[in-house]
């Protein structure tokens, strides 16, 4: 499913048009993008948190020359879903 695809499923389920669907989708994510740039975590219950984590310094290698490369500390985002969204996709 692509974005389109996903807000045409949002207009259809919620009632809301798809240019009104698109912009609360637009919305949620600016949110979701905002909070984790601010280095806060939006928990949503039942469904899962969206968080940021510090993935550490180390080193690596070129796969081509086998010579030891260092990859830098960064941080990524991260998806946990939660407890009834797993059992709810585990059936």
């Amino acid at each position: 499913m692509n974005k389109s695809e996903l807000i045409a499923a949002i207009s259809a389920k919620s009632g809301l048009t798809k240019k009104d669907a698109d912009k609360a989708l637009s919305a949620f994510m600016d949110v979701i993008t905002e909070q984790l740039k601010a280095g806060d975590k939006v928990q949503l219950i039942g469904f899962g948190t969206f968080e940021v984590r510090e993935r550490a310094a180390r080193t690596g290698r070129n796969p081509q020359t086998k010579a030891p490369i260092k990859i830098p500390a960064t941080k990524v985002p991260v998806f946990k879903a939660g407890k009834s969204f797993k059992e709810v996709i585990s059936k």
